[in-house]
């Protein structure tokens, strides 16, 4: 059987069961704030936030006796320089050295849990996340996918649920250890030594500002960039993806260019951005610097008149280092929450979009008996096209066993009529029906199991040849891959590769011809035995020859199904029962082959300039 990465879409499991869990809590809260959102999808982890934050208070209060310890020591060794060697003295000192050690070592223990388990709370947020995420865009409607670019999906993946996973350990735990630190720190200073206390503190109100007003300016131009980096990214993907346009046109230095220009747009700005942070620390190690002076200076004059002691400056001096990064954190803090509010309004947003296209309230799944498709005075226009119809009034009846075709010029309608059956689109006016059930009022599950569209976009995964086949059937038996296959016309070529249908087929199935990339979605889709099963021009690369054995194979298999078949080549549906011709959005003629011909209208004028196109008779007819 198949096993590929491909997912049972069918399937119901614990761990699918688990997965949909944590995509409910992501998307909880819709109309709340989002640091709120945010916070609540933090503490579904109670434990591992509760030993975080404890840690960060632990680590804060020992940190706090370090300095205080290290005073003692130093006033300790004094009075051991001074007053001679004395075993008392010594193991004073040693109980001193002894209690810094410890202190220190439980402190990297602590810090360690505080770290750990911080990252633990946000790597469980960003999964939970992502999983929201990628469910969503799952169903988001082909209507939603022609508005976004893949690449600005893909930085909101990526860059805005990392800007959300950060907010526990850059915000919140930070707020925990800089506020013990700061307020602890600066009443344990002022309590000892008054004016040696203010000229400690002195640095912290200039360090915090401008490193708050520098983190918000990164992060000012942080989102600026992040849009550069999204433009570069697609600009990265479609060249990508068009590969060999490129080559084909010779278009190396025009892409060059492209690249180049959207790259220097982000160095650009990334130089600005270089230039905000080094200018920035500098001022704040000058004021930090300029208060360590001060306090030497004072702090100097105090020792050498006996109103303090040599620790007792010391553990000044101290403290102020290591009150130093902390404090320049209270930017970082700061940032921490703009960034989170910033990517995770983007996230949320992306999250909280209606579905155009979802199961109507009390939707049952689809019954099929007779097999009955029809099409009542369809109509349909996409967004963004001023309400200009791309189909109107259609109107048509596919009954079980039968083939219809459908044919017309580009952009006459007839790959939308593909996409309105299984529900990609929903219709403006009018309705479609199988077996008299309104497509709306059956459940999307259901409506997709029973329609299958080959499209004309041939795309395939990066995995085997027999995992791309089975994609919409995972467990299905080797037996009927390969049946598919052969219907397909495809089962010969693929027992004669090296690996059979064990072949890994490259990005997008680069390895393969353009003809065998859409028999191999052909066969992929007849995997899932469905009541209708629309061809959307999904022969068009594969030869004459090859097409008419897929033909005479498929006849067999249409014989239980509706089969609709639209191509720009007649030869691929002249045998239908009926053959709709299309043009502007609206069907201008219906009949078989035959009665079509007989009409002498623009289906015979089709047909023989198909036939015949060097006869300069025809030109200008269609």
């Amino acid at each position: 059987m198949a096993t590929s990465s491909s997912t049972d879409v069918g399937g119901s499991t614990p761990e699918r069961s688990k997965s949909f869990a944590h995509v409910a809590a992501a998307s909880w809260g819709k109309g709340l704030g989002t640091l709120l959102r945010i916070l609540r999808l933090t503490l579904r982890h109670p434990w591992q936030v509760a030993v975080s934050i404890l840690s960060t208070f632990i680590v804060a209060t020992l940190q706090l006796f370090i300095p205080r310890l290290l005073g003692r020591a130093i006033d300790q060794a004094q009075g051991v320089v001074i007053a001679g060697t004395g075993a008392a003295a010594e193991q004073t000192l040693w109980n001193t050295a002894l209690t810094l050690l410890a202190v220190s070592v439980l402190w990297g223990i602590f810090t360690m849990a505080q770290n750990y388990f911080g990252e633990a709370v946000g790597h469980q947020t960003g999964y939970e996340l992502r999983l929201a995420f990628y469910e969503k865009i799952q169903r988001l409607s082909f209507a939603f996918h022609d508005r976004i670019h893949t690449g600005d999906l893909i930085t909101l993946g990526l860059l805005d649920v990392d800007g959300v996973r950060m907010f526990f350990t850059t915000a919140l735990l930070r707020v925990a250890l800089l506020g013990t630190l700061i307020g602890a720190g600066a009443y344990l200073l002022i309590s000892t030594d008054l004016m040696l206390g203010l000229l400690s503190l002195s640095f912290v109100p200039f360090v915090a500002w401008r490193s708050s007003v520098t983190q918000l300016a990164l992060r000012r131009t942080w989102l600026t960039l992040q849009e550069r980096l999204t433009v570069l990214s697609r600009v990265m993907d479609e060249n990508l993806g068009g590969t060999r346009v490129v080559r084909a046109f010779g278009a190396q230095d025009h892409e060059m260019a492209k690249f180049d220009l959207a790259k220097q747009d982000a160095l650009d700005l990334a130089a600005e951005r270089v230039d905000i942070r080094v200018s920035n620390t500098s001022a704040m190690n000058f004021s930090f610097l300029a208060a360590m002076g001060l306090v030497l200076w004072f702090g100097g004059l105090k020792v050498t008149s006996g109103q303090t002691s040599i620790g007792t400056l010391a553990q000044f001096l101290t403290f102020m280092t290591m009150l130093q990064m902390p404090v320049r954190q209270l930017g970082m803090m700061i940032n921490g929450f703009a960034r989170a509010l910033t990517c995770g309004t983007r996230l949320f947003e992306l999250l909280d979009t209606e579905l155009d296209i979802t199961d109507a309230p009390g939707a049952t799944d689809l019954v099929v008996t007779d097999g009955v498709l029809r099409f009542e005075d369809v109509g349909f226009y996409y967004e963004g096209s001023s309400g200009r119809p791309a189909l109107s009034g259609i109107t048509f009846e596919a009954k079980l066993g039968e083939t219809v075709g459908i044919v017309g010029p580009p952009g006459s309608g007839k790959s939308t009529i593909a996409h309105l059956i299984p529900r990609f689109y929903d219709v403006v006016s009018g309705a479609i029906t199988i077996d008299g059930q309104d497509i709306r009022s059956v459940t999307l599950q259901s409506l997709r199991k029973a329609v299958g569209v080959v499209q004309q976009d041939a795309f395939l995964f990066t995995t085997s040849i027999e995992n791309n086949i089975a994609y919409g059937n995972p467990w299905a038996r080797e037996t009927r891959i390969e049946r598919a296959a052969e219907y397909a016309q495809l089962h010969n070529y693929i027992i004669g590769l090296p690996a059979g249908y064990a072949t890994v087929v490259g990005e997008r199935g680069a390895s393969l011809s353009g003809g065998q990339r859409q028999r191999l979605t052909i066969a992929r889709s007849l995997m899932l035995r469905p009541s209708v099963l629309v061809f959307d021009d999904s022969t068009a690369a594969v030869d004459a020859g090859t097409e008419q054995r897929i033909r005479a194979a498929m006849k067999r298999f249409a014989n239980d199904r509706v089969t609709l078949i639209i191509s720009h080549r007649l030869s691929s549906l002249m045998h239908a029962d009926q053959i709709l011709f299309m043009e502007d959005g609206r069907i201008v003629e219906r009949g078989t082959h035959e009665e079509l011909l007989e009409l002498s209208g623009r289906y015979r004028a089709l047909h023989d300039l198909q036939l015949r196109p060097d006869d300069d008779s025809l030109e200008g007819t269609v």
